[in-house]
């Protein structure tokens, strides 16, 4: 029983390594860019959300407060 478990353990990882040779791997040009991607929109929606709150305190303390 224990050598039947091991055996699909075993032949499991051997089918994960045949797919992971099929994986297009991104090289490091484009691993950069999107990266750079990632940062600049996160950065451009927290600005803007930011702003957002910024205003909105400000409308809220001057018109209830």
């Amino acid at each position: 029983m224990k050598t039947n478990i091991f055996q699909k353990i075993i032949n499991f990882l051997k089918e994960v390594r045949l797919e992971m040779k099929k994986v297009n791997w991104p090289t490091r040009k484009e691993t950069i860019k999107y990266t750079l991607i990632v940062v600049g929109v996160s950065l451009a929606v927290a600005v803007f959300l930011g702003g957002l709150d910024y205003i909105f305190s400000l409308l809220l303390n001057k018109f209830i407060f």
